[in-house]
This record gives structure tokens, sequence and C-alpha cells, in this order.
């Protein structure tokens, strides 16, 4: 061992038999039970808001997103009313617009995708016989952020301030509005995908580094491998769209023509970048539904699922294949045979994976002795809906049949029986499956059946007869319609359904919100489920009793007296003698223990943090610049004072006795560290959003034959390659800080970090000066606007790692920082290296493609 890397751990691994049989005296495990206890209590009364326990987030995180879709399912009966019969007025063509608009753009981003995220920031501790999630601050920064903005763009409907061209806010009509209700949108929604994406990172690590000891990755549940693949769907897909937010605003607030064709712009390039996004969501709706699905049906067939390794690759594949098919909903652009064929066969291919996942789990109930509880029977019906909806999708990826159906009611009924089959109806299985993990009570089965049967029924016999009236030629988005045009008595219908489907959710909200006080309480294992979910007493905060020792895939049928022994502390992390929360993370792969990780408790900076960050993102909505900026500062603020808390904190000892004979690191740094592959997991979403600004370029270089136009300037080559030339030696300091640190010449390594930092803000500024210097006016053509804009992007990321610099700078100086501690100074190199890459192709594409065209 190097005296300043982590000592390796020590003991026993797989632990031997005789130490997981070994008692634990009553005396000795009450006491210790009382030590996490009070380790892990949380506050009361207001100051439960500072609460940041993923499992207490994530109630807070599921209780939100219900509420915004109770609220959107408001809209979409208010707009079934207007359309209930011909020439109606009960809402005028405005408000008819901001109605549905809001109603698809809550349904996508308020609840499908924050719900996947609630429910698994609440499941994954007590799935994986963790503690917690390695970055609790984070999902609590995720939920404050998801809350503040969801108010803030469902509540433009109270003020008449709503976004009215459609969910997917096609230009030029989004462009045109004269209203914020368009800014509202692209602000409003882009703030609420940085929760998104945080709440992705911390679900990630999680599942790669906080599995319990011996669950190696072919031994996890199911539901943590959906997890993990819409983790990286989640990282791949929102960036395209936040960097097609990012053109839309600065072609709105400042005139930059993007999207406008009489300036070299395209509105076609925001279908693609929305759609990137757009069709794989569809698939990151869908997946966590079949990952519930996953955990449900083996419960209720009581026996393992049938083809575990062949739905672990079937889940992977439609994440893969989800990427090829955005073009599909452009099939009537006028695009290429080719593109038309490619993307055709790609719709059709993902059938197949998808398939397999369902005959899956009908295999497992034929091979089973099914039992038909309360939340089978809503899978049933997710299983009938979905299989007809995906029928339907079927029909519209085929090219020649999309032309007809393409903007009619037929997608809208397939839409939304892919939506509820292949979501609604699993997320309400899951509630009444994982109800009494979270209350200890059981939800009332006479009321889920009422409400299983009102939703089922309403549903279909609303949405079947839109088929019809959509193949009789009735469009999408229509605000009303004329008589005797055969479309009157199947619209009054599908109406008059949406309010049986609005009372079975009605029935559902009274289930899940009335008092239960004097009901019994439900047993610890209700449905007898075989994974670890239900092995956590709901009445304590501490997650598991003890972390256990894990071989089998469902180890409460096949793991003898295994509930016992984690509830008796006879496994890993039963005691908490330092009074400090804390959690295994083990090795990605094996799952081999290599540290015990401390993590953070409640704190009000998350709340502070997301609060100036909705600032900064809802102010420009108003063009109240000033503040916007001054807010963002307060932000970044924030962001450092967290972080300073976080990393300057020592352990009192290099090891700690884990249990099991097992002696474990308190301290770990590099690839080691959650952090570490938070960072990674996190730069590889932004490099996501900086790839989709590239294609922008290749895109009007291909579509456009005005770009760059005729007789245009470039940028200065020789500021180009200067700023190149300073970022790269930047770089290069950096690393080199991190490197000699770690040979105790931490006067030398202070020096670097000074010395990169200088090094960047020259580099920044010769970037930006390459731009600003010729005259590349980007209100005048699309070219010059696409080279600022990648410039821009670039230089906050310069400006963003000198102030990582600063800060490890900072911890240097004042000695928090030492070659033993120096997790931040692997990290920001980390950063680097990819702010490396973002440079280079910044200046290659600024400065030399431009010239080679």
């Amino acid at each position: 061992m190097t005296p300043t890397s982590a000592p390796p751990p020590e003991g026993p691994f797989p632990p031997p038999e005789e130490l997981l049989m070994q008692p634990v005296p009553p005396e000795e495990s009450r006491a210790q039970a009382e030590r996490l206890r009070r380790t892990w209590e949380n506050p009361t009364g207001w100051r439960a808001l500072s609460i940041v326990n993923n499992s207490q987030v994530g109630v807070w995180y599921t209780m939100t997103a219900f509420a915004f879709m109770l609220a959107a399912g408001v809209l979409a009966l208010l707009v079934r009313v207007q359309l209930a019969v011909p020439d109606n007025d009960f809402l005028s063509a405005d408000r008819y617009n901001q109605f549905f608009t809001m109603h698809g753009s809550a349904m996508m981003f308020l609840f499908a995708v924050p719900m996947f995220e609630a429910v698994s920031i609440l499941l994954l501790p007590s799935l994986l016989g963790a503690r917690d999630l390695p970055f609790p601050r984070l999902s609590a920064y995720g939920y404050w952020c998801f809350l503040i903005g969801g108010v803030f763009v469902l509540g433009s409907v109270l003020f008449d301030a709503a976004p009215r061209a459609g969910w997917f806010m096609y230009p030029p009509l989004s462009v045109e509005d004269e209203g914020v209700g368009s800014d509202i949108w692209l602000l409003g929604l882009s703030f609420i995908e940085v929760a998104s994406i945080a709440a992705a990172v911390e679900l990630i690590v999680g599942v790669l580094k906080c599995r319990p000891p011996g669950m190696r990755v072919n031994l996890m549940p199911l539901y943590a491998w959906y997890v993990l693949v819409v983790g990286g769907m989640i990282l791949f897909a929102f960036p395209p769209l936040i960097a097609g937010d990012l053109l839309f605003e600065l072609q709105r607030a400042f005139d930059w023509p993007f999207f406008d064709p009489e300036r070299g712009g395209d509105p076609l390039l925001w279908q693609h970048l929305f759609w990137i996004f757009g069709h794989p969501e569809v698939y990151i709706i869908f997946l966590p539904s079949i990952a519930l699905t996953a955990m449900i049906v083996p419960t209720f067939a009581r026996r393992p699922i049938v083809g575990y390794s062949w739905i672990v690759l079937s889940a992977v594949g439609t994440g893969f294949l989800s990427f090829g098919l955005w073009v599909h909903h452009m099939f009537t652009t006028g695009l290429p045979s080719m593109s038309l064929g490619f993307f055709s066969a790609a719709s059709e291919a993902v059938v197949i994976p998808t398939g397999i996942q369902l005959f899956a789990f009908v295999a497992t109930l034929l091979a089973g002795r099914v039992k038909m509880g309360l939340p089978m029977l809503w899978i049933a019906g997710s299983l009938a809906i979905f299989t007809a909806g995906g029928l339907t999708g079927v029909m519209v990826a085929v090219a020649p049949f999309d032309w007809q159906a393409h903007d009619t009611y037929f997608v809208v009924a397939h839409l939304h029986y892919t939506l509820f089959g292949g979501f609604v109806f699993p997320v309400i299985a899951g509630a009444y499956y994982f109800y009494p993990l979270i209350s200890g009570r059981m939800l009332s089965e006479r009321l889920g059946r009422w409400a299983f049967w009102l939703i089922f029924t309403g549903f279909n016999v609303s949405f079947l007869p839109m088929h019809l009236t959509g193949l009789l030629g009735m469009p999408r988005r229509v605000f009303t319609y004329p008589s005797g045009l055969g479309w009157d008595t199947l619209n009054l219908v599908s109406t008059v359904a949406a309010f049986v489907i609005a009372a079975g959710f009605a029935v559902l909200a009274w289930d899940l919100i009335r008092p239960k006080g004097r009901e019994r309480p439900a047993r610890r294992n209700p449905w007898n489920a075989g994974t670890l979910e239900f092995t956590p007493d709901p009445d304590e905060d501490w997650g598991a009793r003890s972390v256990p020792y894990i071989d089998t895939r469902y180890p409460v049928w096949q793991q003898d007296r295994l509930v016992e022994r984690i509830e008796a502390g006879r496994f890993y992390l039963a005691d908490a003698p330092e009074m400090k929360r804390e959690t295994l993370v083990t090795s990605v792969i094996d799952a081999r223990p290599l540290q015990v990780l401390r993590v953070a408790g409640p704190a009000w900076i998350t709340i502070f943090t997301a609060v100036a960050t909705g600032a900064a993102f809802i102010l420009p909505t108003f063009e109240w610049y000033r503040p916007a900026l001054a807010a963002t500062v307060v932000a970044i603020a924030g962001v450092l004072v967290w972080l300073w808390r976080t990393a300057t904190v020592r352990p009192e000892a290099e090891m700690k006795d884990a249990g099991l004979g097992m002696r474990l690191p308190l301290y770990v740094s590099g690839p080691g560290a959650v952090g570490w592959w938070g960072m990674w997991i996190t730069m590889l979403g932004d490099a996501t959003a900086f790839a989709s600004l590239v294609f922008g370029v290749f895109f009007y270089w291909t579509a456009r034959p005005d770009f760059p136009p005729p007789g245009a300037d470039f940028a200065d080559a020789a500021l180009s390659v200067a700023a190149g030339v300073l970022l790269a030696a930047s770089w290069a300091l950096t690393v080199g800080a991190r490197a000699t640190n770690r040979r105790h010449r931490s006067g030398i390594a202070m020096l670097c970090l000074l010395a990169a930092a200088v090094l960047a803000c020259l580099g920044g500024a010769a970037l930006v000066g390459a731009v600003h210097l010729p005259d590349l006016d980007p209100t005048t053509h699309v070219y010059p606007a696409t080279m600022w804009v990648l410039v821009i992007w670039t230089s906050l990321h310069i400006l963003a790692g000198v102030l990582m610099q600063l800060f490890c700078l900072a911890g240097l100086l004042t000695g928090r920082f030492t070659p033993r501690y120096d997790a931040p100074l692997w990290n920001i190199a980390l950063f680097w290296h990819f702010l490396g890459l973002k440079v280079l192709v910044t200046v290659a594409t600024v400065a030399g493609l431009p010239r080679l065209l």
C-alpha cells in the first residue's frame, strides 16, 4: 500500500458460514438498534423539510408526481367536454390550446418520468438491502427542483399564460407566440430536466456501487437492471432536448435564427432534437412499468421469473433500439426514402425484445401457481391494454399507413393505449403492492377492485372509438368541429367514458389518502415476495437493520432465515457506535465490499440551492436577466458550500469494523469512490448535450445549401489555435496537480492549479475572441449563430472548470485536501478530461470545419 492510497479491505469474503450463524445476544442487539435509531432519526414538524433520506424523499416525490397527474387529468376532462358535441363553445380556441398543451406536457414531464424516478428512489435502498443511496442530498435537491419547476409550469394555466403550441412545441408556431407561454415551457421544463438527470445519476451509481455484498450483476433484482437501463437512457435522451431548448430560447429571447428559414435556419432541427428525446422517452416510461411487473409476477406466480437472462438482454436491447426510432414521428416531413425504410425497420424491430419480456412473464405465470391478488389484477389489465397499443404501434410504424393516420385521433388512441397499458396500470399495481412497505398498512381490496373496473372499462370505452374517429379523418388538436362528419356520437361516447375513468381515479386517490390509523398493521412481507424490498421495518428510518450477504436472486425464498438474521443484526453494519449514517460500497461486477460510506444527514442547503437554481431558470421567462444572473451566482455559491462541507470532512479513523470479520476503509478516492462515478456519469450526459449542438452544425450543412453563406467570415484561426493550446495546458496542469499532490508535493500542486486556472481563463477569452473579433453576428444567419452557441457552451464549462480548480486550490491551501484525502482532485481531473475533448471539437468545428466547407 502506498502512503496515499486507501487501505485495502481486510477480512474473509464471502463470510464463513460459522460467522453467519453466530448469534447476537439480545441485549447487544437492542443496544445496537437503539444507536441506529438515534443516528437515523429524522427531524419532525416544519424541520422535516430538511430530510434527505431517499426513502422519505421518494414518498414526497411520488405524492407530488401523482398530484401533478391528477391536475393534468382535470385538464384532459375539460378538453373532452369541449369535444363532446360539435360547434361547442365551452372553451375558446386559445384556452383549449393551453389545456391540451399542458395536459401532454404535465403527463410526460411531471408524471411519467418523475414517477419512475420517485418510485426507484423510494424502493432501491430496501430492494438492495442498503441503508441509503450514495447521494441523498442530490436526491433531495432534485425533488425540490421538480416541485418548484412543476408548480411554475403547471400553475401558468391559472394565469392564462400557459404554452399553447402542443407538448412538442413545433416551430414556427411556438417561436411566434407573443406571450410567455413558450418561454415557460422551455425554461421551466429545462429546470425540471435538471432534476431528472440528478435523479438518474443517483440511481445509476446506487445500482452499480451500493448493492449488498455478494449480489453480483447476474443476481441483481430485475428492477435494478431496469433502473440501470432507464437511467442510462435518461442520460442520453434528455440532453438533446436541453440543447434544443437552448437554441429555441436563444431565438425567442435574442433573435438567433436557428429555426428561421429566411436566415438559414430550419424548423426540422427542432423536430430531430425533440424526437431524439421524445421516442426514447416512451420507453423510459414503458421499461419501469415492465420492471414493476417483473417484481409482481414472480411473487404471485410463487416461483422465480422464467428467462432472467433473456429479460435483461431484452431490456438492454429495447433501450438501445429506442434511440433508432425517432424519425418515425417525421415520416410525413419529406425525408429520403432510405431514411424512411431504416427507421421503419427499426420501429418494427423493437417489437422483438418487447415481446420477449412479455412472453417471459406469461411463461412465469403458466409455470407457477398463480394467486390472483389485487396487484396482479392491475397487471393483467396492463398486459391486455398494452398489447392492443403495441399492435396499433406496428401499424403506424409502416410509413404508408402513417401517412394516412398521422396527426389524427388514431395516433391519440394508440399513444394512450401504449401509455395507460405500459405505464399507468403497472404503476397502480405497484402502488397496491408496495404500499405496505411505505405505511405498514394495506390498501382496500374492495376499493381497489372498484377503481380497476372503472378505469379499465372507462379507458376502453373512451379510447377504443378514437381509432375509428381518426380513420374517419378527425385531426388532432382541433378545438371544435362541424356536425355531419360521423364524429359526433364517437366523441360523445369518449367524453362520457372519460368521466368514468375520472371516477376510478377518485376512488384510487381516496384509498391512498383515507385515514388508516384504526386498521391493523400489515405483516412485514404481506405478498411473500422473494426479493428484499419488504425486509426493512416501515416504522424505522434506517433502511436495512443490517446489510445482508446475498448469493441468490430470490434470497427471501432461497437463503435460510434471511429476514430473521437481518433483523437480529447478524450481517454488516449492524451498529453505529460513532453515530454516523453509513452504508456499504461494493465493487461494480461482483459486489465485493470496498468501503463504509458516510452519507449525509438532514440539511437546508439542498432547498436553498434548489430555490436559487429555480430563480435562475424562471426569471429569464419575464426577461429579468440581471436578477437571473444574481440567482445563478447564489446557486453556484450554494453548490460550492454544499460540496465544501462534504468534501472537507475527514473520518476519525482509516478503517472500520463493518461486521462478519470485515474491516473496510472509511475514505476512498479515484475510480473506487462513488463521487468519481457520479462525475463520470454526469459528464456522459453533458457530452450528449454538446454532441447534439454539434449535430445541429452538420444538420444545417446537409440540409441548407447556404451553410456557411458565400462570403461569410470565419472564426479567427490564430486565436482559436491559441485557445486550444492554452486550454490543453490547463488540462495538463490539472492532471499534474493531482499526480504531484499524491507524491506529497502539495506546494507544486497548488502552483499547478493556480497556473491552470489562469491559463483556462486566457484560453476561454481567446475562444470567445475568435468569434467576436470577426464579423460573426449571430442574428444575421444561422451559421454565425451555431458557431457562437458552441463557443458559449464550451466557455461556460471552462468557467465551471476554473471554479473547480480554485475549489481544490482552496482545499490544499487550508490543508483540507492532502495526498491521502484527495477525492476532489480526482473528480476535477475527470471533468477536465471531458472538457479537453469539448475544446478540441469546438476549435475544430468553429475554426476548421467552415474553411473546409
